[in-house]
């Protein structure tokens, strides 16, 4: 994969960027004078960012993913990642037909759904999944594949399925794992 320079990459002029970040040169990214992101983040081949986003620290996109700020916005908190084609949408035409749809029609003539999308610090979200308007998938949460996410999660959970549902608690380990690398790097940039 190849990645932007970190001169291309401040010639973007993306709104913050951190340091160590990786975005692939296949990746599509509009607004970027909207768009954060903080230390050690990829975003990876084919990726469509637009509109309003935040991405924290170690944050991972994986190929393919579709990520739609509009102009409510996407979070993503720190160590929280995105496996291969996952979407997320801020925002959302209504489809009851009682008012005309699509970027090309006035806003006067729809009826748009615009709410913040957010992403907990180590929320994973698998391969294949939707995040609608208005979801904000709580801290530690796990995604699995395929899976719609249509209303907000509880912390610490494992949900799938289309709506998804809640199957079982996460694992917390990875917390003790978080303690050790950030203690890690700081001892390395020393």
């Amino acid at each position: 994969m190849a990645y932007y320079s970190e001169e291309q990459l401040g010639a973007m002029g993306f709104k913050r960027l951190g340091k160590n970040v990786k975005i692939s040169d296949k990746a599509s990214i509009y607004n970027c004078d909207k768009i954060e992101i903080g230390d050690n983040s990829r975003i990876d081949d084919f990726c469509v960012l637009s509109g309003k986003i935040k991405l924290g620290k170690f944050v991972h996109i994986a190929p393919l993913c579709l990520l739609a700020g509009g102009e409510e916005g996407i979070l993503m908190d720190d160590f929280s990642g995105l496996a291969y084609q996952v979407q997320i949408f801020s925002q959302s035409d209504d489809y009851s037909g009682a008012t005309l749809t699509n970027p090309t029609v006035p806003a006067a003539y729809k009826k748009e759904a615009k709410k913040a999308v957010s992403l907990g610090r180590h929320v994973i979200v698998g391969a294949g999944s939707m995040v609608f308007p208005g979801v904000a998938i709580a801290e530690g949460c796990s995604v699995g594949a395929m899976t719609l996410v249509n209303k907000s999660t509880q912390p610490w959970g494992i949900y799938l399925g289309n709506p998804a549902r809640r199957v079982k608690e996460r694992k917390r380990d990875l917390l003790e794992l978080e303690k050790k690398f950030l203690e890690e790097l700081k001892n390395d940039s020393l």
